[in-house]
């Protein structure tokens, strides 16, 4: 009998994991043992392979299909090696353009200084580079990504490479019938993020009179062509009173998840709206607050509180983000940040930086790992200060600084994140530095208050 490769796996080898494979759809790629890849491998159309107990679980997996004698996997299901460690996704800023002039961000259409942005060709040698180190999902973000003149062709150029956009982050201004009809064309089907800072608060955030009208409206047509939308809302002190008629709202629309962030206190947001920051202690009361009148509403839409805890009320389980060890064990060699190890980020500029939320503080302090215009993306795959930055792990954070080292509750938060421990280091470049916001976090008994708050419902916190 002859098999083949299914359309939607991919077979895949790096430096540092040389055995795995891609399922069409899913942006990280799963281990495979030898004997399993080498199977795999002869399943290529030209072998006449007996039904074993091998052969039928790759059946069963949908990861092989019988086939005619000569019948070839596609293209991008074909084994492929690569010479650098894995990386399966890139955050990729394409602009740093934006038609807002939002309070809190220093991509406002008004801070020209910062205004850099991808040449499309120089982008399509990247998106190469990205193909040729196994990359297989992208985000897309800003500034405002829809405003580059090259937006739907960018779209294309990464599809045809075989790669797919994960997510989109927009402000919803140019979305229209006609850029989701060419989405749905050529198979981008990507989460949608888009910013909504809360009814009757959204055009003061943004600047924009009739922001809101339609940034409501691009959810609604996103909604109406099955895509999945994230909206992602601004909490301060300003705002904070109207999160939960936003999330009813949002539910009604059809929102998928709602995920909440602390407006936090950049010099620009500060000049824009001095006094309007809640403080940790006190963004932890609102959310908390929050929490419990959206336990006790009814509301099905996931919600997604930043640095705080995860919830679905759908089937009423919750996660105490703070906890960061995946299976209530304390592993040392677990990452510092997960979300680095396993995604590049890039600034429109060209900057390689460990995470893109940092990106203008590293501009701000002259601090550069590194460039893709001049620099291969390969070269930083294969090591240097961005990778060691990427490639921390909890047992480097607590043995880099006391705090962390002496502390009771470090099993559980590994440090916390990367990025507010750096800002908060009070030097120019620490990202092995403790949180300070987690340590307020537990110290002060949050992730107790959180399961008092959601009693009865289901803890999945790994403690």
């Amino acid at each position: 009998m002859f098999y083949r490769l299914s359309e939607t796996v991919a077979l895949r080898g790096w430096k540092d994991a040389p055995f795995a494979y891609y399922r069409k759809g899913e942006a990280y790629a799963k281990p495979l043992r030898f004997s399993e890849y080498v199977t795999l491998l002869l399943c290529d159309g030209h072998n006449d392979l007996p039904l074993n107990d091998t052969i039928q679980k790759l059946l069963d997996f949908g990861m092989i299909v019988p086939c005619r004698e000569g019948e070839e996997p596609s293209s991008w299901s074909v084994a492929r090696k690569f010479d650098n460690n894995y990386m399966p996704k890139m955050i990729l800023m394409i602009t740093g353009k934006c038609n807002y002039n939002c309070l809190h961000c220093f991509n406002a259409a008004d801070n020209a200084p910062l205004m850099s942005e991808w040449d499309f060709e120089e982008l399509c040698r990247l998106l190469d580079e990205c193909a040729d180190c196994g990359v297989n999902a992208v985000t897309l973000t800003g500034g405002e990504p829809m405003a580059h003149g090259r937006f739907a062709d960018i779209l294309k150029e990464i599809h045809a490479r075989g790669m797919y956009v994960e997510e989109l982050n927009t402000n919803g201004y140019f979305i229209t019938q006609g850029v989701l009809d060419l989405m749905k064309s050529i198979g981008c089907r990507p989460l949608i993020k888009i910013s909504f800072d809360g009814i009757g608060y959204h055009d003061w955030m943004r600047s924009f009179q009739g922001a809101e009208e339609r940034t409501l409206k691009a959810i609604r047509l996103c909604v109406e062509n099955a895509f999945s939308v994230k909206v992602q809302t601004q909490a301060n002190r300003r705002n904070v009173g109207a999160l939960l008629p936003t999330a009813r709202l949002l539910a009604e629309t059809g929102v998928s998840e709602m995920r909440v962030i602390r407006t936090t206190e950049a010099p620009r947001w500060e000049k824009n709206a001095k006094g309007a920051s809640l403080s940790v202690e006190e963004y932890y009361e609102e959310m908390l607050r929050f929490v419990r009148e959206y336990a006790a509403s009814g509301l099905d839409i996931d919600l997604a509180v930043w640095q705080f805890a995860d919830i679905c009320a759908r089937n009423k389980t919750y996660r105490i983000v703070p906890v960061m060890m995946p299976c209530g064990k304390y592993d040392p060699m677990h990452p510092a940040c997960a979300d680095i190890r396993r995604m590049l980020a890039v600034s429109s500029s060209g900057e390689a930086v460990p995470c893109l939320q940092m990106s203008g503080y590293f501009a701000e302090h002259g601090i550069s790992f590194g460039n893709l215009h001049r620099k291969s993306l390969r070269e930083f795959l294969n090591g240097g200060a961005l990778w060691d930055t990427i490639c921390l792990t909890a047992e480097d954070i607590r043995m880099h600084n006391g705090k962390c080292a002496s502390c009771g509750y470090f099993e559980l938060c590994a440090g916390g994140c990367r990025a507010l421990g750096g800002l908060h280091s009070g030097e120019p470049l620490d990202l092995a530095a403790p949180d300070p916001a987690k340590c307020l976090f537990f110290e002060n008994g949050w992730h107790r208050r959180i399961a008092e708050a959601l009693e009865g419902w289901t803890n999945l916190t790994p403690f």
